[in-house]
């Protein structure tokens, strides 16, 4: 069913290889365009869901995709921001011990993704909680600004709001994770 909603999930899946090519070696002018891109990805994350309530166009294919779409777009830029070197050779935006937020926001996401699979034949729902939107609130402004950074490297302030946000959406990642976990640990043998 290729409603509206459901066509803005998919552009957003459609722009990751363009995410990560921009950030490959990446030059003030590409961190840019991909802060542009970045912010239409994410109005498009808002939009679909708003529209699909609106128009009571909620589908199984948008709740599928929905979440696949913001889990590969938040991999892709971690993983493109912890290994891509500048266009001049400097080191990536995401190294030393900034790594460790990253890695955690990593690890969660692929650990509550299996235990959504795990407890979907078992109809066990684990809804989305506030403190969840707050974690994703923070991971996508800390990305947004690791990246606006790197197109504003006299701006260190930039830099260091998308570090400090990042360090953020890990705690927010480590205390939710550990809340879909405990909820599905009571669903196993």
């Amino acid at each position: 069913m290729l409603t509206l909603p459901n066509l803005l999930t998919l552009s957003r899946i459609l722009a990751v290889p363009i995410l990560v090519f921009l950030l490959w070696k990446p030059t003030p002018v590409d961190y840019a365009v991909t802060y542009v891109l970045y912010c239409v990805v994410g109005i498009t994350d808002y939009f679909d869901g708003y529209l699909a309530r609106a128009q009571g166009q909620i589908s199984r294919l948008g709740q599928f995709l929905d979440p696949i779409a913001d889990k590969i777009m938040v991999a892709a830029v971690i993983v493109m921001l912890m290994a891509s070197r500048k266009a001049n050779g400097e080191p990536p935006i995401l190294q030393d011990f900034s790594i460790i937020p990253a890695l955690v926001i990593l690890l969660r996401e692929i650990i509550v993704s299996g235990l959504r699979e795990f407890l979907g034949p078992l109809n066990v729902s684990v809804p989305v909680s506030k403190l969840a939107k707050w974690k994703t609130t923070f991971q996508l402004t800390a990305l947004g600004a690791l990246i606006l950074g790197g197109a504003l490297p006299a701006q260190h302030w930039v830099h260091v709001t998308g570090l400090v946000s990042l360090w953020a959406a890990a705690a927010l990642t480590l205390i939710t994770g550990y809340d879909y976990l405990r909820i599905g640990l009571k669903h196993m043998d």
